[in-house]
């Protein structure tokens, strides 16, 4: 938990022992939530507007910062990653075209609604439950902007259940979900927490949110991980078989009788050679060619994506996987708008 946070729970916690009473605390937490929803509602409606207006978009990707740490079980630094992303996303180092040619100064291919106000709501006590609340709604009002599509900038891995919920709820039904990482992230409730980071995807499927799951650059994984994986009929490829797989991965065709595609890439996905800012480094990774490969290749409507688990506080001194983090959005952009 952070010290904002820690400070935040520590503190209502003697309000509610000192008899203060609990209905008016409530209210002023929902009076929190209830701004900072309107600030991400009416950036989303001005950049809207904006795309509409512009006309010619059948899918714009929106930028939705999740700054949240908390739920990780080793280290929180992933709670500062947004910024840091966006700011190696417009760097003077590259120019703002994608490798299949997307302008990513043009509005109509890539716009950004800010950060939920994760620690300033945590700040005030709210509970997870609350919170993944208000993440699912962030998202969910993002959407109602079309042709808006989020992008997620996490945070740890614990955002992607809120963020596919809201989805799958907004579309009418599941969707078809292309998970890259080290890890499964299926235990039933890690150390005891149903939102860890390590959880996330055992409650999207336990809510019906995906048809289908394919988890790929797997090389960190337990009995447990396992047995979650064909419990919920998961698609586990590791990368101890990755060359006889290559192939395959590399020409996936996905979302057919689904409500369309989610993508998750969680940084330590990669090869920590590529990628050393991440709180979990796994050697044994994909390249980051071996990525784009996937992604590029893929055959899907992408409707929402995330990218989670980088953290600037293990980073290189000069940034190197910001600017990776920064990379897997600019492609991701490029693959979801249209």
């Amino acid at each position: 938990m952070s010290t904002i946070g820690r400070r935040g729970f520590h503190y209502f916690q003697k309000l509610k022992d000192g008899n203060v009473p609990l209905d008016l605390i409530q209210k002023g937490q929902g009076r929190v939530i209830d701004a900072s929803l309107t600030l991400i509602r009416e950036r989303a409606k001005l950049k809207g507007e904006l795309v509409r207006v512009l006309g010619g978009a059948l899918a714009t990707t929106s930028l939705l910062g999740v700054p949240l740490g908390h739920n990780s079980s080793f280290l929180q630094g992933p709670a500062f990653a947004p910024p840091r992303i966006r700011e190696a996303i417009w760097c003077g180092s590259t120019n703002s075209t994608t490798e299949e040619g997307k302008v990513l100064s043009d509005p109509r291919v890539l716009t950004d609604v800010g950060d939920v106000p994760v620690q300033e709501i945590r700040d005030c006590g709210v509970d997870d439950d609350r919170l993944m609340n208000v993440v699912s709604e962030s998202v969910k009002l993002v959407m109602e902007e079309g042709p808006l599509r989020p992008l997620v900038l996490g945070g740890d891995h614990s955002i992607s259940f809120p963020v596919v919920r809201a989805v799958s709820e907004k579309l009418g039904g599941p969707v078809d979900v292309l998970h890259l990482d080290a890890h499964p992230d299926i235990y039933h409730a890690f150390e005891g927490n149903k939102y860890s980071h390590a959880s996330s995807f055992a409650r999207i499927m336990e809510g019906g949110y995906a048809r289908r799951l394919l988890q790929v650059g797997i090389r960190s994984i337990t009995s447990e991980g396992r047995e979650q994986g064909k419990r919920f009929g998961v698609e586990q490829y590791e990368m101890r078989t990755f060359s006889r797989d290559r192939s395959f991965l590399e020409n996936l065709k996905l979302g057919e009788g689904a409500k369309g595609v989610y993508i998750s890439v969680d940084v330590d996905c990669l090869d920590p050679a590529f990628a050393p800012g991440v709180s979990h480094i796994e050697p044994g990774g994909l390249s980051f060619r071996d990525v784009l490969n996937i992604l590029h290749n893929l055959q899907a409507d992408v409707v929402a994506a995330d990218v989670v688990e980088f953290n600037p506080q293990r980073d290189t001194v000069d940034g190197m996987t910001a600017m990776v983090a920064a990379k897997l959005v600019r492609e991701l952009t490029a693959k979801m708008s249209k």
